[in-house]
């Protein structure tokens, strides 16, 4: 039994952050008030910290099977406990892609062994992600996955995406997708703008997002599917997003916390670091995005972890590979919007902890009695400067190398058990 004191709840449930107590029995949170704390012999003085339940991050890139050298189930573990993740949802990019239930086996079995934090898979949605056969989604659900996507591969054909919808339907399973219009940006490592032009930069409109999205819209009307739009980022997309949610339809949106806190301007002088996908917009997107996840609009914050070797990324800005990694610089980066003002703590882990666990039915994401004890306690207002090469995932792409930032993990705790601890 563990009592944890003086603790700034953050609450993303009932939107509250009050100073209390919370207790912790055989890996379930049992107990929780504001005064009068019982006794117990283990004890953990939070000494007014924030204590939060701990993040679940959709659309981690774990490449195993295929290249382990950029990043491990044990290398990212260590990384998503140093950054207050819990529960990795990783994605199915893979070489080769987890299309089977052999393959969904072997990870699976390999995060179990090698993984200090919880992780869950998705599935791709079609064979090899290339958009002609759907998966055996049934089989894939019963072997252990979440949900189907194929990533940044977006299904061009209609009729094998129809089918794909009204299969998992069907199944009950959620798909996630990609709102990029495939054509429009092929090849494109910029957002359309003076800039990107006089850059020479490959660019393309904010349309490709609206336009995929309206199709995508148009089809989960059809069949009544489950759908998940993985990462939103322009202010056109969102009037669109709004009247289907306000009609009823089963859907959600998320996007990256790098489209959150910066925008087109911070790529300079072709920065490869700040090369990511969807390319960065521009500043009146980024605040748009805020906006909605504000009022809800937007549920989902995630750090798309895209881990990437030096050799890639150290190429002139087109040939350059996409992404940058994020499990231990989401919550800092998350925290510039509470510094800001923009939203506050509680809004911030609806997004990161609560909303994820609904979407995808996992226990926790809250601080309710009776949720398992997946914790992180942080101090908000901690000052660092950014030293990539300290980062725990064997990748160190990340375009925050260098800035000071707020907010440091002291620990965090997977089922009641400490995983990380700052001291």
């Amino acid at each position: 039994m563990t009592l944890f004191i003086n603790a700034k709840l953050i609450d993303p449930k009932n939107q509250s952050s009050d100073i209390g107590w919370l207790r912790v029995e055989n890996g379930v949170i049992t107990a929780r008030g504001l005064k009068d704390a019982p006794q117990c012999d283990e004890v953990v003085d939070c000494e007014g910290h924030c204590l939060a339940p701990g993040i679940i991050d959709i659309g981690v890139k774990i490449p195993e099977p295929g290249e382990r050298h950029k990043e491990s189930f044990a290398s990212a573990g260590n990384a998503a406990a140093a950054g207050g993740v819990t529960t990795m949802v990783t994605r199915p990019d893979t070489l080769s892609a987890i299309d089977t239930p052999e393959t969904l086996e072997f990870v699976t079995r390999r995060a179990t062994s090698d993984s200090i934090v919880k992780v869950k898979h998705l599935s791709a949605l079609t064979k090899e992600r290339a958009g002609a056969e759907m998966v055996e989604i049934g089989f894939m659900k019963d072997a252990g996955a979440v949900a189907f996507t194929d990533c940044d591969h977006v299904v061009q054909d209609t009729k094998v995406f129809i089918r794909a919808l009204t299969y998992a339907k069907a199944c009950d399973a959620l798909v996630i997708g990609h709102p990029q219009e495939p054509i429009l940006s092929e090849g494109a490592c910029a957002t359309s703008s003076p800039k990107a032009t006089l850059q020479g930069l490959p660019a393309v409109s904010p349309i490709a997002e609206r336009m995929e999205i309206d199709r995508t819209l148009a089809l989960i009307e059809m069949t009544k599917a489950s759908y998940h739009f993985d990462q939103v980022t322009t202010a056109r997309a969102l009037p669109a997003l709004e009247r289907a949610k306000n009609n009823g339809n089963d859907i959600t949106a998320g996007v990256s916390i790098h489209h959150l806190v910066l925008n087109q301007e911070d790529v300079g002088d072709y920065r490869t670091f700040f090369k990511i996908k969807p390319p960065l917009r521009s500043e009146d997107d980024r605040l748009a995005i805020i906006k909605a996840l504000e009022t809800g609009l937007i549920d989902i914050i995630a750090s798309m972890h895209t881990p990437q070797d030096e050799e890639s990324k150290r190429l002139p800005f087109e040939q350059a590979a996409s992404g940058a990694v994020g499990l231990e610089t989401f919550l800092p980066a998350a925290l510039k919007l509470y510094h800001s003002g923009q939203l506050t703590l509680p809004q911030l882990f609806r997004a990161m902890s609560f909303n994820p666990a609904r979407r995808l039915e996992l226990a926790g994401g809250d601080l309710e009695v009776g949720s398992p004890a997946d914790l992180v306690l942080f101090d908000p207002d901690a000052e660092f400067i950014l030293d990539r090469f300290v980062l725990k995932s064997k990748s160190k792409n990340t375009p925050f190398d260098g800035e000071k930032m707020n907010g440091v993990v002291c620990s965090t705790w997977v089922d009641g058990q400490q995983v990380f601890s700052k001291i």
